[in-house]
């Protein structure tokens, strides 16, 4: 996946902007116990300034001597490096692996109309995909139809013709939880601890506070006006958990309305009998309806709430990365 930290892109974007040179150098192969994920970055000026990372450290300085020497032929390079044992150890890794690092100079390279693209369609939170020959450069870019499989695992790699690069940039990953419970507090904290930006929604002061969720994004109006303002997209996992439908069938009939990758509801199978009777009432179809695990989470025998968080979040997992 593309840095989370810092809008790598933008940044490269905005540094050619301000007239300094810049290469931008992308991870796309590994082998082994590689330090950084294939589509990891790294922004280099012509000085040798430099943001982000493609190794944790092992190999930054051999990448910014190349980096710089592309910047003066404008010429991409792809490098290879051997992390040994005691480099990778390093970095907390237990053993070393290969690394082939992508280096492309702005401009003469990468294409500035490209850069540009790329860093819109990430603003808008536009899948996007950057697509480039390893051996003769250049890029373009394209949609998620046209690598499906790579957008769904959030996986750059190299095409099997062993030339063609194409880096995944997806918008972030959202899990929408409504009802501040007690099976919410460890479900924020493995939503976080997978890549997901959790909120909680919650109109009950008692509930949704500071207190019971310290440093959580936290919106305390009714749950479909909220779903309003956020606009769950297919990057949005959805869990409802207030057992109250007065709380939840809005806050449910929104998600349906919505592209929200997954719609989970807590509640017994009776529960939820009771709750397809009332979106069939209301004029949602059996497809629709059938969007929805109910009740939440996988069948793993769990009863403690963070064991019942375990669940939803495996769901949740399984759903984003085995869809077909």
């Amino acid at each position: 996946m593309p840095d989370v930290i810092t809008d790598l892109p933008a940044l490269a974007l905005d540094w050619h902007r301000a007239g300094r040179r810049v290469a931008m150098a992308t991870v796309v192969q590994t082998w082994g116990s590689a330090p950084r994920a294939v589509g990891s970055q790294l922004v280099i000026d012509g000085d040798g300034a430099m943001e982000g990372s493609v190794s944790g450290g092992c190999v930054e300085g051999a990448v910014i001597v190349e980096a710089i020497d592309a910047l003066e032929d404008g010429k991409p390079r792809v490098l290879e490096f051997g992390v040994s044992d005691d480099e990778a150890f390093a970095v907390g890794l237990a053993c070393g692996g290969e690394i082939k690092v992508l280096v492309e100079p702005v401009g003469t390279v990468l294409p500035v109309p490209v850069l540009e693209a790329l860093v819109a369609a990430r603003a808008r939170a536009t899948p996007v995909a950057y697509v480039t020959n390893l051996e003769t450069g250049g890029g373009a870019l394209a949609g998620a139809d046209a690598y499906p499989d790579r957008f769904r695992l959030d996986r750059s790699g190299v095409e099997p013709d062993g030339r063609t690069f194409v880096a995944i940039h997806n918008p972030p990953l959202r899990m929408i939880i409504v009802g501040a419970v007690h099976i919410a507090q460890p479900l924020v904290q493995m939503a976080r601890a997978c890549g997901y930006a959790p909120v909680l929604i919650d109109p009950r002061g008692a509930f949704g506070s500071e207190a019971r969720f310290p440093g959580e994004t936290i919106i305390d109006d009714w749950p479909d006006e909220a779903l309003v303002t956020l606009k769950p997209d297919a990057r949005t996992a959805v869990v409802t958990l207030t057992h109250d439908p007065k709380l939840d069938d809005p806050a449910i009939m929104a998600a349906l309305r919505s592209e929200v990758f997954y719609l989970g509801c807590l509640g017994s199978t009776r529960t939820h009998a009771k709750r397809v009777a009332r979106l069939e009432e209301a004029g949602f179809s059996q497809q629709e309806i059938g969007r929805i695990h109910a009740p939440v989470g996988m069948d793993i025998g769990g009863r403690q709430p963070a064991e019942i968080a375990v669940s939803i979040m495996a769901e949740v997992i399984a759903s984003l990365r085995q869809a077909k």
